[in-house]
């Protein structure tokens, strides 16, 4: 399967991503956080408006595209001067989970930190979100802390923090 990565920067491109994190984030973390906690955070993260907010503040999203429909997206959040990188978002539609769309996603992410000189890789993810937790190990990942943020709304994300150093040599 051949997966292209599309930067996203079109107000079109921002609403098929927006209606990927309807979708994907419904279907995935209502069982773990429930369905009021899904919908307060895609309006206050996963919004056209949020994420076009994101986009202006530096944060860089992409398409995964298979076949020219969109299966997934990633967010990421540059530290430059630290040599670090966000991988703030990693999701990929039901559909095409097990399918090598994650790891493409997550190979263009590390090949993208070797090519700009940062050696950290991070991510959030939550405590309790057990299959991308093992996911995210058997890729090189390590729990690193934890932290509990109050997002506001009386809710609050309860996560791991996982780290990957990446080998900043050429590819």
């Amino acid at each position: 399967m051949s997966v292209e990565l599309i930067h996203v920067s079109s107000p079109g491109d921002i609403a098929v991503v927006e209606r990927l994190a309807q979708e994907i984030w419904s279907q995935h973390f209502t069982p773990i956080i429930g369905a009021s906690q899904v919908e307060y955070m895609l309006g206050k993260f996963q919004s056209a408006e949020a994420i076009s907010s994101q986009i202006n503040s530096g944060w860089e999203y992409y398409l995964a595209m298979v076949d020219n429909e969109a299966v997934g997206y990633a967010g990421l959040v540059p530290d430059i001067s630290n040599k670090r990188l966000m991988l703030s978002k990693i999701y990929v539609r039901n559909t095409a989970r097990g399918t090598g769309v994650g790891k493409s996603i997550l190979d263009f992410v590390e090949r993208k930190c070797s090519l700009e000189g940062i050696n950290t890789l991070w991510l959030t993810v939550n405590r309790f979100n057990d299959g991308p937790i093992s996911w995210y190990q058997k890729c090189g990942f390590v729990t690193v802390d934890e932290v509990k943020k109050d997002i506001g709304g009386g809710y609050f994300m309860d996560d791991y923090i996982m780290e990957k150093k990446i080998n900043t040599r050429c590819l």
